[in-house]
């Protein structure tokens, strides 16, 4: 029971303390200043990384599923950091459509905090924390066919706890 309760406590502590961090680490960084090697250094390693036409790399950095952003970062050809954005917006879940890919949402909204199977439906939906209400979490969410395709998308709130 005390074991249980340290590591819920543990948990929200981390959680509260990681958008400081963010916060902190990414005011260090400067578009159009900082190397992709300052990056790297601040922020560690991207989850995941895409190559784009023009040379650049996206490095996606997710804070799920305790959080409620995800950050993308854009590097230039030249090694230069071009652009942070935070993908988990209101403007970014308008453009989830039907018959989008699985690969088109990640880009899209980072990695989900969550990736649940429901075999009635034969779907899978993903989801992103989204806000906090009072006692609340709220949620994004895109249910996919067996197939892999955007059927389409919902939100919830979930108590806490």
């Amino acid at each position: 029971m005390l074991r249980k309760l340290l590591q819920t406590l543990l948990a929200g502590i981390v959680a509260a303390a990681l958008p400081a961090c963010d916060n902190v680490l990414l005011n260090e960084l400067k578009p159009g200043i900082s190397t992709a090697y300052e990056v790297r250094d601040r922020m560690g390693a991207p989850a995941m990384e895409w190559k784009e036409a023009d040379g650049s790399v996206t490095w996606e950095y997710p804070r799920t599923p305790e959080g409620i952003a995800n950050y993308m970062l854009v590097i230039g050809p030249d090694n230069v950091l071009r652009e942070i954005r935070q993908v988990l917006t209101e403007d970014n879940f308008a453009k989830v459509r039907p018959g989008m890919s699985r690969e088109e949402v990640r880009r899209l909204l980072g990695k989900p905090a969550h990736e649940v199977y429901f075999e009635l439906k034969r779907e899978v939906v993903w989801d992103w924390k989204t806000k906090i209400e009072s006692g609340m979490d709220g949620y994004f969410n895109v249910h996919f066919d067996v197939g892999g395709r955007v059927v389409k998308t919902s939100s919830n709130f979930v108590p806490r706890g």
